[in-house]
């Protein structure tokens, strides 16, 4: 990316900010204030007319509930016209939406009526023997008629109940409060009776007819409302098209340094551009403007080692004084460019003067379309920065590879993949179909280790039909380790996950070392990444070598070695002492580098080489936790026993079955699809739902806890993400055309 300014005269300012809107590339800066003598720009005439109309727009839009594709082609749109035609749309759709909401209106007066007199109606009492006695207590209300009569059972006078589906009417010879006291007692909720005379289902009648006839008018206004609409949708996308890029144009100003009679622009745009926009904008006002490149962005961590801005001197390219420039008045456009402030030629020292003295590039995540929905894992920490890599590529490859690994479940995955697939195709937003994509890939990922690990909903059904009955195998070729015979697979995953982990770390502190190459230098580089990268290999070649074997748990140099307790058959004890020694001086390397580097301060924190790789013994332990839930769920409902050390569900017989047949057998619990029929009920219960409970939290703790070793202790090694979108002036027309 390069940095331009543009400086010219007032009088071309329109022509430059049209040029530069028609070029869409120039991302501008806004003026910082900093500057003695210039202050950010006021907006073009018009801009407040466009906003208000661009208003109106906007809310006749959402009242006919216009949508991009009911534009039709795309449409010319001058002044007059949309001064007159928007008006005539404005007073027909206010005329019809008041109509339609005075419609509505009466429609809920009308209901909260019918809703009040349908009790009544049930009732089958004429309204009008329901109140007005001098001598006489009605009560109306919802209720058990045999609670009502009890109550008024305790009361000095001459009582009668009448109720019908609930709904209950209670006459006594005394006055309105002591009827209210003695109903308290009662199973009974008043009812207010409503104003009328006769029979309340005939006054029933007529309201729901009147209703009707409410409803019939209400779809005529929305009948007239979409007809409307279909004839001005064109319209109004188009007029709001033309109104935002006019009110865009007339803000521009507004991030221009300015005098009275100058201005000053900055921008960035991709450096293959400033050719092509330097012509484009000097055409445009027959060259009575000066361009500069100030600078092109190098790569940096901490932006693109611009300097500091510094005040510009006051006087001009034209040798006048800013107040001569704001007072004087120029007799055309070339006396005018002449007299205009040229800031960035202030510095005498070669550097570059900034408008914005707080200025980074701004970026484009330029991703392959497969990887690009996990920009939207990226961006929750930050949009990368100019000078940083983005680790998007790196999320795609190691998010879905870390949730699948930890939930490895056939039907659990077709789940996940199945709902990535709703969210992506249901929901109208950037930011849900992305996530239906990392959804979708999460839930491939899991189905592929499922299949590897030959499991369906914590069933072994993969397993015995694939892996064993069409490749003989006597189980699938990697396994989670929960029976005591396999139980040294659940020892293989945590030395697997660390080693992931240290791969995962080493690509971190790897990149930060070629930015910091890139920035400063192989010095200052292998003091400051350089050091981590040996203080963590030095570290765990230590550990993973003979060297003080005793305090070491055995089970790391069995995993890849050979015969009992080796899960992959690879020969590998541990490294030799020798290895060993070396790891040690390399930990001894690394930390004397930190300590006489420009980072010693981070001596301290030296043990993190130990800590986040231990960290990533988080993806064994849920993988245990999740698949110890699933076969929970299956134990409850199957039922299982134990042969050799191997547990076996009970799928298609019972404990009896099994005892009579494998005389080794035990049972480890029957199984509640094996008991009375009630319990088979209540067992397909907790199947159901615990499967779901596990589907819900293969989310909430896999999906978190790779985020968290994604965020934390991956992104943390190099990754800043106080980047700023690349957002170029100016808009592509899809509604209007010129001409």
């Amino acid at each position: 990316m390069s940095k331009v300014s543009v400086t010219g005269a007032k009088s071309v300012m329109d022509d430059v900010i049209e040029a530069a809107y028609d070029l869409r590339v120039l991302h501008l800066n806004d003026y910082d204030g900093h500057w003695p003598g210039f202050d950010n720009g006021n907006p073009m005439e018009g801009g407040d007319d466009a906003s208000e109309k661009l208003v109106t727009v906007r809310s006749l839009k959402s009242i006919l509930g216009v949508e991009p594709e009911d534009a039709g082609p795309s449409r010319i749109v001058t002044d007059d016209t949309l001064e007159t035609e928007l008006e005539e749309i404005r007073t027909e759709v206010n005329e019809l939406d008041d109509r339609r909401t005075e419609i509505e209106d009466e429609l809920r007066s009308i209901e909260e009526r019918i809703d009040a007199l349908e009790p009544f109606a049930t009732l089958g009492i004429d309204l009008d023997l329901l109140y007005g006695y001098d001598s006489l207590a009605v009560q109306v209300g919802e209720g058990d008629p045999e609670t009502v009569e009890l109550a008024l059972a305790n009361l000095d006078a001459a009582t009668q109940v009448f109720a019908e589906d609930g709904v209950v009417a209670a006459f006594a010879h005394t006055d309105e409060d002591t009827l209210q006291s003695a109903l308290v007692e009662a199973d009974f909720s008043v009812l207010e009776v409503p104003d009328g005379e006769g029979d309340p289902a005939e006054y029933l009648e007529e309201l729901r007819h009147e209703k009707q006839s409410l409803e019939s008018n209400r779809s005529t206004v929305e009948g007239q409302l979409e007809d409307l609409r279909y004839d001005v949708a064109g319209f109004l996308l188009a007029a709001e098209e033309k109104l935002n890029i006019r009110a865009q144009k007339a803000e521009a100003p507004l991030a221009f340094a300015t005098t009275d009679n100058a201005f000053v622009a900055e921008g960035w745009l991709p450096t293959g551009e400033v050719e092509t926009f330097e012509r484009a904008v000097e055409e445009s006002v027959d060259g009575h403007v000066h361009i500069e490149e100030l600078e092109t962005a190098a790569y940096d961590r901490h932006g693109h080692g611009h300097t500091e801005a510094e005040a510009p001197e006051t006087e001009t390219a034209g040798g006048i004084e800013p107040e001569q420039a704001a007072d004087g008045e120029a007799d055309d456009g070339a006396a005018d460019a002449e007299e205009a402030p040229a800031p960035q030629e202030a510095r005498t020292d070669g550097g570059t003067v900034s408008m914005n003295e707080h200025d980074d590039p701004p970026v484009v995540q330029d991703n392959p379309s497969v990887i690009r929905p996990f920009e939207l894992l990226t961006r929750a920490v930050g949009r990368p920065n100019y000078s940083e890599f983005d680790p998007t590529i790196i999320l795609f490859l190691t998010f879905p590879l870390m949730f699948g690994f930890i939930i490895g479940d056939t039907g659990y995955g077709l789940i996940y993949t199945a709902i990535g697939y709703y969210i992506y195709k249901n929901f109208d937003s950037d930011a849900f179909e992305n996530l239906g994509v990392i959804t979708i890939a999460a839930g491939i990922s899991t189905t592929v280790f499922g299949i590897l690990y030959g499991e369906i909903f914590g069933l072994h059904l993969v397993a015995e039909h694939l892996w064993h009955g069409v490749f003989h195998m006597d189980h699938a070729p990697i396994q989670k380790g929960l029976s005591p015979a396999s139980s040294y697979w659940a020892r293989a995953w945590f030395v697997v996950s660390v080693l992931f982990g240290i791969l995962h770390l080493n690509t971190a502190y790897t990149l930060n070392f070629i930015e910091n190459y890139s920035l400063h230098g192989a010095k200052e580089a292998v003091f400051e990444s350089g050091s981590w990268i040996l203080a963590l290999n030095g570290l765990w070649l230590f550990i993973f070598s003979d060297w003080f074997e005793g305090p070491k748990p055995n089970f790391i140099y069995q995993v890849f070695n050979e015969g009992e307790g080796a899960a992959f058959e690879l020969g590998f004890a541990g490294f030799p002492t020798e290895v060993g020694m070396v790891g040690a001086a390399m930990v001894l390397a690394g930390m004397a580098l930190l300590a006489f580097g420009p980072a010693a301060h981070e001596l301290i924190e030296i043990h993190v080489v130990l800590a986040h790789a231990l960290s990533y013994l988080r993806i064994a332990a849920v993988l245990l936790a999740k698949a110890g839930m699933a076969f929970a769920v299956n134990l409850l409902f199957f039922g299982a026993y134990e042969t050799h050390g191997e547990y076996h569900y009970m799928l298609a017989h019972g404990p009896e079955y099994v005892l009579e047949h494998h005389e080794e057998a035990s049972i480890i619990f029957g199984g509640m699809a094996h008991g009375s029929p009630a319990m088979l009920v209540f067992g397909i219960l907790v199947l159901i739902v615990g499967h779901l409970v596990v589907l819900i939290l293969g989310v909430t703790s896999s999906g978190i806890q790779s985020i968290r070793l994604e965020f934390f202790e991956f992104f943390e090694k190099f990754y800043d993400g106080d980047g700023k979108t690349y957002s170029p002036f100016g808009r592509e027309r899809v509604f209007t055309r010129d001409q």
